[in-house]
């Protein structure tokens, strides 16, 4: 991928990142997957469109896949574009971030 073609992917993960809900929603997929249904009960503070529509744009980002077992849905977290991101725009950060700490060290 280039990095021009990885762009509007990353874009679409800083925006699915960037609303807090959709964060716990990862969370909330991170040690086992749900249905949707089970995910609409872990945020009984939103309705279920709602719910449903910050769903959207995290598949839309690839951060969480769902398939069909019979009638239910069954949600996960998809880690690839978050370690993208974190290889491309993180990583590099952190290490100038220790190089400059054993610069002082010298």
């Amino acid at each position: 991928m280039s990095s021009a073609e990885g762009t509007g992917d990353d874009d679409l993960v800083f925006k699915a990142l960037a609303a807090p809900i959709r964060r716990r929603m990862l969370d909330a997929l991170r040690p086992s997957e749900l249905t949707t249904g089970e995910l609409c009960a872990r945020f009984s503070e939103l309705d279920r469109t709602t719910v449903l529509q910050h769903l959207r744009v995290l598949e839309r980002a690839d951060l969480v896949i769902g398939r069909r077992v019979g009638r239910e849905r069954r949600l996960s977290l998809a880690p690839q574009p978050i370690k993208r991101i974190f290889d491309r725009w993180i990583g590099d950060y952190a290490r100038a971030a220790v190089e400059l700490l054993d610069d002082l060290d010298d």
